[in-house]
């Protein structure tokens, strides 16, 4: 038996006192879709950026069509008076740079992974309410219009209790700038599983209600990008695959896969599955892309049952916009630095875990 359902995302009102958020963005790689996510919000003007790549930086104001540009984001802290800044950079600046703006009296729009590590995590989180001011992750995939349709179900008890999971991201051929600083340990921290893993975890502990992480285990690969970097003279001391099993203090389980290099089928892969007791769900990517499709998997009336959620993604809004919303409007937002945190504690316990080759309790991990 099978039935689509409709589900309507209503957008929250803009600030009704008619407030408006100046923000700047660091790095303009990823930063440029920033750069779109805050224009979605009519309260909100991206008045300044800064990158060190002048022609990039050139290019991107040009594009947007922003007037302030910095070669650095100090100068661009010193200098403008913002309330917001979203901090795009290679993971090894994202705690100093965070800093920074807190100590410039913004609030901050963190690319994922938070830190480096957990350690990093928690020195931001203190940093945050030492100023004041909010920390907020972009953990974007929850935020499409089938994340939030599945978010709605969840919230109105269709699922009951969840009790198991999978969620992973695979990749048949797909190192991003195989070379430079995301096969780097020093300046990325880790691979796939910190760069891809990050947000199908994000994803599933959403869904789940952030449970507490109790302990790992995990095994990190790197046979294919190992030998792909020595033949081609290319830097690369991160894993090509990573796999875990993580059980919470409510007894159930959650299995994550991600990899840049796999061989598998599909060029993409991207797959969110949880088992509850009164329903399932499938968060998935379609044709490979990066379009997805959800449903829910049930018993009704003594038949099984699938429906299939199909909400408009013009409904959807993108982490900028909500971030928006809930500073305008003095709310909770979504994504705060907390769950962040618990992410990067939990990636913590897998790469230790796969240094020793044992399970590893949170909260007992060093990283190294």
């Amino acid at each position: 038996m099978n039935d689509n359902y409709q589900v309507e995302v209503k957008a929250a009102p803009a600030a009704a006192d008619g407030r408006r958020l100046r923000v700047g963005v660091i790095g303009l790689g990823i930063g440029r879709l920033h750069i779109e996510g805050w224009l979605q919000h009519p309260n909100v003007d991206v008045v300044a950026i800064a990158d060190p790549d002048l022609e990039r930086l050139a290019k991107v104001g040009d594009q947007f069509s922003i007037p302030a540009r910095y070669d650095s984001a100090e100068a661009m802290l010193a200098a403008e008076q913002l309330d917001v800044v979203s901090v795009c950079t290679p993971n090894k600046y994202h705690k100093a740079l965070t800093l920074a703006a807190f100590d410039a009296g913004c609030h901050v729009l963190c690319e994922k992974p938070m830190a480096m590590n957990a350690t990093e995590g928690r020195e931001m989180l203190e940093a945050a309410r030492r100023a004041g001011k909010r920390l907020m992750i972009n953990f974007s995939y929850r935020f499409s219009a089938q994340s939030r349709a599945l978010k709605a179900q969840v919230d109105a008890g269709r699922f009951g209790d969840f009790y198991f999971g999978r969620t992973v991201w695979h990749r048949r051929r797909g190192m991003p700038g195989f070379g430079g600083w995301f096969g780097t340990k020093a300046l990325a921290g880790g691979g796939p599983l910190i760069d891809l893993g990050v947000h199908r975890l994000d994803l599933a502990l959403w869904l789940m209600g952030y449970p507490k992480p109790t302990w790992v285990m995990g095994s990190t690969y790197d046979p294919i990008a190992r030998e792909l970097a020595e033949r081609s003279g290319k830097a690369f001391d991160v894993e090509d695959l990573a796999a875990a099993l993580i059980r919470f203090d409510n007894g159930a389980t959650l299995a994550l896969e991600a990899s840049w290099a796999a061989n598998i089928r599909e060029a993409e892969l991207m797959e969110t599955r949880l088992l509850g007791t009164k329903a399932g769900l499938l968060q998935h990517n379609l044709n490979e892309g990066y379009t997805f499709d959800a449903h829910i998997f049930m018993e009704q009336d003594g038949a099984q049952f699938d429906m299939h959620l199909n909400p408009s993604a013009a409904q959807a809004h993108s982490a900028m916009h909500d971030y928006a919303e809930a500073i305008l409007n003095e709310r909770p937002h979504p994504a705060p630095g907390e769950e962040g945190l618990i992410v990067m504690e939990i990636l913590d316990a897998i790469y230790a875990s796969a240094r020793s080759g044992e399970p590893v309790r949170i909260g007992s991990t060093a990283h190294g």
